[in-house]
């Protein structure tokens, strides 16, 4: 008799497999990015933290601090249950209206996590209307590519920002046919930036629907940090417009904003958003106050933007290869898997910065990068001092300079 760990652990030979090493630090509010490096649940070292999503340090802010630490007093730690049973808090209102608001749209909906975010929206709206054809960038999200295929529409791939490709896609399909266009603004590895512009007008073209993500965009760019297509003057020619509270914003949590009507839809039906509990008041509260500050506040875009333009700047000065200098991601292309983890290993025992080496499945293999996030908390000797000690590490290992 074969037992199941038998049966997977054949089903696993052969293949390449990437041990995950998880470093764990606590992040020293009110002093981010430092954190301390834990061994042993004992702090070890002070780091400096070069990875994290919180590009704005709004999850250390004294507004959202103070937000959080009042609805935990006046709710408890939880929500309770459902937002369909007994868990739906003031909380949770407020920040779905704010975040239409935020988007120039009719409704938002919250849910627990960018991800169930997604995979909840695009079930739905890809998969209700009858015969919908999804055309989707190459290199979209795990969480976009679920979504999808729990939908069950049929999926057209287009080459990553390729407005040619698109076009060709668009014009092959039946006319008579539903369609909807799914790409982000911002890619999370890359760092590079959609085509917005082209993909609106293809989209207008042929009478699809458009759903952007704009995860790492939220809070960053545009006015009042409405994102990548608010920036560009043209977010009200995109339908539904999908973003996080776990990056710019500093806490946890996804949402989508849009037309009233699909909205309702994915409330109705998404199972991601009706069979689980909802986010806690406290963090709704968070979210809220990091939003209302953010679209009040230019300071924090305009610190991020300046530090990330500087780590361009610094980089190409000293040949060290990065995959794109349009946004505040910053991936240092290094192209093998061992002599990434290498570079990250030297970068925090020597220099105690902390940037974590993104290897397979995350990227194909032979595309290792170090996945560098400047954010508005650091200085502008803190990214000349990182990227003196990676230039020193260059050298040290014979690295490849471009």
């Amino acid at each position: 008799m074969t037992t199941y760990l038998e049966s997977f652990q054949r089903t696993l030979q052969g293949e390449v497999l990437q041990k995950r090493d998880f470093l764990e630090i606590g992040r020293q509010a009110g002093r981010f990015p430092a954190a301390s490096r834990y061994e042993e649940a004992e702090a070890v070292a002070e780091i400096n933290v070069w990875c994290s999503n919180d590009y704005l340090g709004m999850g250390q802010h004294p507004d959202v601090l103070s937000a959080m630490k009042e609805a935990v007093e006046r709710f408890g730690a939880g929500a309770g249950g459902s937002r369909n049973i007994a868990g739906t808090n003031h909380y949770h209102v407020a920040l779905e209206r704010e975040l239409a608001e935020l988007h120039g749209k009719e409704d938002a909906l919250l849910f627990t996590s960018g991800y169930t975010a997604n995979d909840g929206s695009l079930t739905v709206l890809a998969g209700r209307p009858e015969d919908c054809i999804v055309f989707s960038d190459e290199k979209n999200h795990a969480s976009i590519i679920d979504g999808l295929r729990h939908s069950g529409a049929e999926k057209k791939i287009f080459r990553h920002n390729d407005v040619a490709h698109l076009a060709e896609l668009l014009a092959a399909a039946p006319a008579d046919r539903p369609k909807m266009i799914v790409f982000e603004s911002v890619y999370s590895m890359n760092g590079d930036v959609a085509p917005l512009a082209e993909f609106a007008a293809l989209a207008k073209q042929y009478d699809a629907m458009t759903y952007v993500d704009e995860v790492h965009a939220v809070g960053m760019y545009g006015p009042e940090g409405a994102g990548i297509a608010a920036r560009e003057g043209i977010a009200d020619e995109f339908t539904v417009v999908m973003g996080t509270l776990a990056k710019g914003f500093g806490t946890t949590g996804g949402y989508i904003a849009g037309p009233a009507a699909l909205i309702d839809a994915v409330r109705t039906h998404s199972r991601s958003f009706i069979f689980t509990t909802a986010l806690p008041p406290a963090v709704a509260a968070g979210a809220l106050a990091a939003v209302r500050h953010l679209r009040s506040s230019e300071r924090e875009r305009e610190i991020l933007a300046d530090n990330a333009q500087l780590l361009h700047k610094l980089l190409a000065e000293r040949g060290i290869p990065f995959l794109s200098d349009e946004s505040h991601i910053v991936s240092i292309l290094v192209g093998d898997d061992a002599l990434c983890k290498k570079v990250h290993e030297l970068l925090l025992q020597r220099h105690g910065i902390y940037i974590q080496s993104i290897n397979a499945p995350s990227v194909p293999f032979g595309q290792e990068i170090l996945r560098t996030a400047p954010s508005a908390v650091h200085t502008g000797s803190d990214v000349q001092k990182m990227v003196e000690a990676l230039d020193q590490i260059w050298l040290d290992l014979g690295l490849p300079r471009g």
